[in-house]
């Protein structure tokens, strides 16, 4: 059922009232956001095999399901960085996404798709299709049903949680999962004097956002990650030829991956640490036991990873603070690995001279004729004056503002629904994904999915742990689904 074939007016939900017939009306489950998050408790919760199901709503204006901000993307350039062996909506079958590209053919026209050792970094759309289509079934017999609009209102209404959206919608349910994409870049202070120059890309992951950026323009990218490396692909596969620098305060720069497949490897789930301190002991330690094993650490971080959530559960929120403060951008730059094609690109770059990294931070900016001036501060303290034709901020998601990313949000906050995470990571919730709201109480009909839930569960960043997570919220939802039926 599509999303258009809704009336404008309201949609109602009441578990508590009898319908015509006496029976009583099926609970609603309202998910806000529509990319893996989202879909991925929709489809989990749709298949629950119950046989009286809830009715589910995803607010998504994209065109599709499971695509989100991620996915939705045209750039050819832009790729997933795990292999597709281990890119799954169904995380008990981690080769489905695997099976899907072999089923559908779908890599015959990206032959740079598939590397020597036999693994596959396809493009990043082809994942969000993998996803799409998955739902689309379920869209179209309406056990999900998709409103293509952008949510503008959420309020507590009795029992009830009403739902105001962009199309004159309303929307009255008994469960809310916020499953939001990460809020846009907070533009460093230094840059602000260039707000509104169209040389000046303050969010790369907008739409058309680098199509100012001229073949020869010479380029500032404040930020060195993940979305840094899609800026530098992507200019170049449309031929950008200007040297590029790219800065951040440690200069560290995105890791590739192993050579060889590795299993994980180490233990940190037995006797979880309770300090930053002792978990970088251990894992440096973990390293080195690898190495004299023949591995790397890609192994011991893939394990790291995998403990995760235990490993943060047995931290106390002054040393979650301590590694978010300290350590992360150690953690992102070797968790979240670039796809060698895009990993080519940069070492390319690098060697040719026409790209460099340094650790810096802008200290002064201005505009001078068609010149952007700006003076950078080396972390040796050393000032560095360079002219640029354009400045590009990549310093990832600010997630510390999450709840002043969006009115709705904003207000849930402002009437004590939600509050912002200790770690500043997102929004704060409770070991079942419930919401805690200014009183620090969880709600058991607000649920947080994804990302933001990261506070709490730790790693939920990465594809497959954002996948696990996605289940483990579609059966805590499916549970209260049970006791509204009975």
């Amino acid at each position: 059922m599509n999303d258009d074939t809704f009336p404008s007016s309201a949609f109602f939900s009441a578990s508590s009232q009898a319908g015509p017939s006496g029976a009583r009306r099926r609970p609603l489950v309202a998910i806000i956001g529509g990319g893996i998050s989202g879909a991925g408790v929709a489809y989990h919760l749709a298949l629950q095999g119950r046989e009286h199901p809830p009715a589910i709503t995803v607010f998504e204006p994209r065109a599709e399901l499971g695509r989100g901000l991620a996915y939705d993307t045209d750039d050819p350039a832009h790729r997933i960085n795990v292999p597709a062996a281990r890119m799954s909506l169904l995380p008990e079958h981690q080769g489905d996404f695997l099976e899907w590209i072999e089923l559908n053919d779908a890599i015959a026209d990206d032959p740079a798709a598939c590397r020597a050792d036999g693994a596959i970094f396809p493009r990043r759309q082809l994942f969000g299709r993998y996803v799409a289509s998955a739902l689309r079934p379920l869209v179209e017999t309406g056990a999900v049903r998709h409103r293509r609009a952008l949510v503008t209102d959420v309020e507590r209404d009795g029992a009830f949680w009403r739902i105001a959206d962009s199309q004159g919608g309303q929307t009255f349910a008994d469960y809310l999962v916020i499953a939001t994409s990460h809020p846009s870049p907070s533009t460093p202070s230094a840059l602000l004097a260039l707000a509104g120059y169209p040389r000046f890309v303050a969010d790369a992951t907008e739409p058309g956002a680098l199509d100012a950026i001229q073949p020869d323009a010479r380029l500032l990218v404040v930020g060195n990650g993940l979305t840094a490396a899609d800026v530098v692909a992507s200019l170049e596969s449309v031929g950008h030829r200007g040297a590029v620098t790219s800065i951040s305060r440690r200069g560290l720069r995105s890791r590739g991956h192993a050579q060889v497949q590795q299993e994980p490897f180490g233990e940190f789930e037995a006797a979880p640490v309770h300090s930053a301190t002792q978990l970088l002991r251990l894992v440096r330690q973990t390293i080195r036991d690898a190495e004299q094993s023949g591995l790397t650490w890609h192994a011991v971080l893939d394990q790291l990873r995998g403990h995760g959530h235990a490993i943060w559960r047995a931290l106390p929120v002054p040393e979650r603070r301590r590694i978010v403060r300290h350590l992360r951008p150690f953690w992102d730059v070797h968790r979240f690995r670039i796809a060698p094609q895009v990993e080519e690109v940069l070492d390319r770059a690098v060697a040719s001279g026409r790209m460099e990294v340094l650790a810096a931070s802008v200290s002064a900016i201005r505009r001078q004729d068609e010149d952007i001036s700006v003076v950078l501060r080396l972390r040796n303290g050393v000032l560095l004056e360079r002219a640029y034709d354009a400045v590009v901020v990549t310093t990832g998601p600010a997630h510390g503002g999450i709840l002043n990313s969006q009115p709705w949000l904003k207000k849930l906050h402002d009437l004590g629904h939600l509050q912002l995470d200790p770690t500043g990571l997102g929004i704060a919730c409770n070991e079942l994904s419930e919401a805690l709201d200014g009183d620090s109480r969880p709600d058991p009909t607000l649920l947080i999915s994804g990302p933001l839930a990261r506070g709490t569960f730790g790693e939920l960043m990465g594809l497959p742990q954002i996948t696990e997570h996605t289940v483990f919220v579609a059966g805590e939802l499916d549970i209260k689904v049970e006791k509204d039926l009975k």
